[in-house]
């Protein structure tokens, strides 16, 4: 018995998820099929994002080290760090996964892979600087915790469904500035069904980017707030990861492979913004408020 014991309800909750983004995707492209009259829209939609999961699916992990700049190390290079990752992998029941340092001085950590087979955890250096035993422990603990609750697929589909949503609607949206609809005409030629899927369409290219990619954050959200509960679990130590939460979201030192493609991958968001958010705010942010996660945190009984 480990800690994962729902890991196959996890695995059915993301491809659930990612059942539903391929039936919005396939339904996206049926409508602009619809507004051009065209068919040959829906495969391409089709076609081209099953191509773009499996990519996604086969070589997210080498993507995203790479934006990141990540290097591998061997336990000679780091023994304190390869330790700690060791025995907690144990501990959780999963394999040991590759270990990576992101020469950065804002302390985070990441984790990314398609499955447990074939995971990775990559920390900055900065995290190792700042950072005492049991505040490492903690956030190790909560990057092994999306592994093992495989959130590092669900991450992967959600960002490469909700850029592909982004590509159609954009790739609509110009078509329509610039080159019209393909001819669609009612039967008395009044033009008014054409004009009315015109608008429907400039209305759905412009919400469905914002759609997705608002459910992405949320997505994110919670399985940051899941990821803190199983880690605190996996160390019984809670505080541990709140002392190290504190610490990261305290400091303001930049990191220069920050993009907004990766932003929900970090522990922390690595655009640093420690003022006091709005609600409105908040349903646009990749990751749960410091607050919140500190009082979840230390809410909790181990």
């Amino acid at each position: 018995m480990t800690l994962y014991t729902q890991k196959d309800s996890n695995i059915r909750k993301t491809w659930l998820l990612f059942t539903i983004f391929l039936v919005i995707i396939i339904g996206i492209g049926w409508f602009f099929g619809q507004v051009y009259n065209n068919p040959s829209i829906l495969y391409f939609a089709v076609i081209f994002s099953v191509l773009m999961n499996i990519v996604a699916y086969w070589y997210s992990d080498k993507i995203v080290l790479k934006m990141a700049n990540a290097q591998a190390i061997e336990k000679k290079d780091f023994p304190e760090l390869y330790n700690i990752v060791e025995n907690l992998a144990i501990t959780a029941g999963l394999p040991l996964p590759k270990i990576y340092i992101v020469n950065e001085s804002q302390p985070n950590a990441f984790a990314t892979g398609r499955n447990p087979e074939h995971a990775v955890v990559a920390v900055t250096s900065g995290l190792l600087k700042k950072l005492n035993k049991a505040e490492l422990e903690g956030v190790i603990a909560h990057e092994l915790s999306h592994i093992g609750n495989r959130d590092m697929l669900l991450s992967t589909v959600i960002v490469v469904l909700v850029g592909f949503i982004s590509i159609i609607s954009d790739m609509f949206l110009r078509s329509s500035f610039w080159g019209g609809f393909g001819g669609r005409r009612d039967k008395e030629g009044s033009g008014q069904i054409q004009a009315i899927m015109a608008v429907l369409g400039i209305i759905m290219a412009i919400l469905a980017p914002i759609a997705a990619t608002l459910m992405q954050l949320a997505i994110s959200r919670k399985r940051e707030f899941l990821a803190d509960a199983s880690g605190a679990l996996l160390t019984r130590y809670p505080e541990g990861l709140a002392m190290a939460l504190e610490k990261i979201s305290s400091d303001n030192s930049t990191m220069r492979v920050a993009n907004n493609t990766t932003a929900h991958l970090w522990l922390d968001d690595p655009f640093k913004n420690n003022k006091k958010v709005s609600w409105f705010h908040k349903i646009f942010m990749t990751h749960p408020p410091i607050e919140e996660r500190l009082a979840a945190l230390r809410g909790l009984k181990v």
